[in-house]
């Protein structure tokens, strides 16, 4: 039998398996489960377990931001230039969303 916290999650986590990878995506606000008013600007952690890793991932989320606010100066059309697999996986929950790695160089 399920625990009910497994069925019923206290805090929205995700699990992800992107480039063939195991990893954690997290948050620490409880309401980002039952208050669609959260899903603004909101903090996620990201955590793969790799040794490369030193330390949990911060990112902040903001599903109101405006396409003209992004450096339109990027280039997207070579492949070194592609926004990353996780910051792709965030936006199949929150498309458009814009991703903040708040000075930590996007690792994946």
């Amino acid at each position: 039998q399920v625990c009910h916290g497994l069925r019923t999650p206290q805090l929205p986590i995700w699990l992800c398996s992107l480039c063939g990878r195991h990893s954690v995506l997290f948050g620490t606000d409880r309401q980002l489960l039952s208050d669609w008013k959260m899903e603004r600007v909101f903090h996620l952690y990201f955590y793969t377990g790799q040794w490369e890793q030193t330390k949990t991932a911060h990112l902040t989320i903001d599903t109101h931001s405006h396409p003209w606010e992004e450096d339109l100066c990027k280039d997207t059309s070579s492949p070194g230039k592609k926004h990353p697999p996780l910051e792709m996986a965030i936006r199949t929950k929150w498309a458009g969303a814009t991703v903040s790695w708040n000075g930590t160089e996007p690792f994946f």
